[in-house]
């Protein structure tokens, strides 16, 4: 099974249920891992383990599908939309990429510049000025603190300090659906980076920091917004 197929799953399941398919993430995933499976077995890998081949598939198509559901409308806002691994690369970037990795690399003083784990970016094809990065995981525990220690990081530099920082999640763990009595992955959300999207039918409890994934597009218009003035 590759991203090809997922993405396939996606549309159909947009076009079942709509514009709100972004809530059914979970059960998406569960009707893909059923085809993986059936893939896995005509090849299985040496250890036997299925779960742990379609933790790593899951993992690393979540954010290539969030991109994909975004990049419409992004671009439609004027904006760029880009992997983070595009960065990655040392040598053979185009001018643009090799201006928006120096717009997001970290300071380290004698240790040199290093860029932060993120998965998604989004800037300004004009000027290259990076408006928000997004880190992508199926549940917070899986990256949250260091997503926070990353917002501190890009805080200290003038040249990052206004890059927002941003977790979107299904929340499969729920550490996010209440406030109170807060979970340690809720808090750090809360204090530590610019906010959480949840993709879950599942009640949440918003706040200003954390809201459901169909508020991202419009925080996103907000941001511009003020940007301009």
């Amino acid at each position: 099974m590759q991203f090809d197929d997922l993405k396939i799953l996606y549309l159909d399941l947009r076009n079942e249920i709509g514009d709100l398919a972004y809530k059914q993430i979970s059960l998406l995933f569960e009707r893909a891992k059923i085809l993986h499976k059936k893939d896995w077995e005509k090849n299985p890998t040496p250890n036997g383990d299925h779960e742990q081949s379609w933790r790593a598939f899951k993992g690393k198509n979540m954010e290539k599908l969030i991109q994909f559901i975004l990049k419409e409308e992004i671009e439609g806002l004027g904006l760029k939309i880009i992997n983070g691994n595009k960065l990655e690369r040392s040598r053979s970037l185009p001018k643009d990429l090799s201006i928006v990795k120096r717009n997001l690399a970290i300071d380290y003083g004698l240790f040199g510049l290093h860029l932060p784990d993120v998965d998604i970016i989004i800037y300004h094809p004009k000027t290259y000025n990076i408006l928000a990065v997004i880190s992508c995981k199926v549940t917070l525990r899986e990256r949250i603190a260091q997503t926070g220690y990353w917002k501190l990081k890009l805080m200290e530099e003038d040249l990052t300090k206004n890059i927002k920082v941003y977790f979107i999640t299904p929340d499969e763990d729920k550490t996010l659906s209440r406030i109170h009595p807060t979970k340690k992955g809720r808090a750090i959300v809360e204090v530590d980076t610019d906010g959480a999207y949840v993709m879950t039918e599942e009640e949440i409890e918003e706040s200003s920091k954390v809201k459901s994934f169909g508020k991202f597009i419009n925080d996103i218009k907000i941001l511009l917004k003020h940007e301009r003035h």
